[in-house]
């Protein structure tokens, strides 16, 4: 099994000195573009229940993502990790009837305290 920091590490050579000229040449803004056409390309492999293109292009977007936070972290931005920790922490604060025992009893008091919840996180965040 390929783990994550391989991958990393594989996106890193690309961008690093002795990489590809491309890949070193690429900005958030240059990956726009890709980022549209390689999510356009999932949604219609999910659309076709193709499940080697889902695999494909899930592949091609964690790529464009991943290049993403690499060119942040050069920056000094962010890092990858940071990512990962910040949608988990907002995953299990959404979530409190999975992680806390919070009791829901329907589907549209899930969604309401789902909006609470994000209204809560906006008023903390300005």
């Amino acid at each position: 099994m390929l783990s994550i920091k391989t991958f990393i590490s594989t996106v890193r050579r690309l961008r690093s000195e002795n990489g590809c000229p491309w890949d070193r040449r690429q900005t958030p803004e240059s990956l726009c573009k890709y980022l549209r056409e390689e999510v356009a390309e999932l949604i219609e492999a999910i659309d076709k229940t193709d499940s080697d293109n889902i695999c494909e292009e899930i592949g091609d977007v964690f790529y464009v993502l991943i290049m993403l936070t690499e060119i942040h972290a050069e920056r000094g931005d962010f890092t990858f990790d940071h990512c990962l920790k910040e949608i988990n922490s907002k995953l299990i604060r959404r979530h409190p009837h999975v992680f806390e025992g919070t009791k829901i009893e329907s589907e549209a008091e899930l969604r309401r305290q789902w909006q609470k919840i994000k209204e809560e996180e906006k008023k903390r965040n300005h």
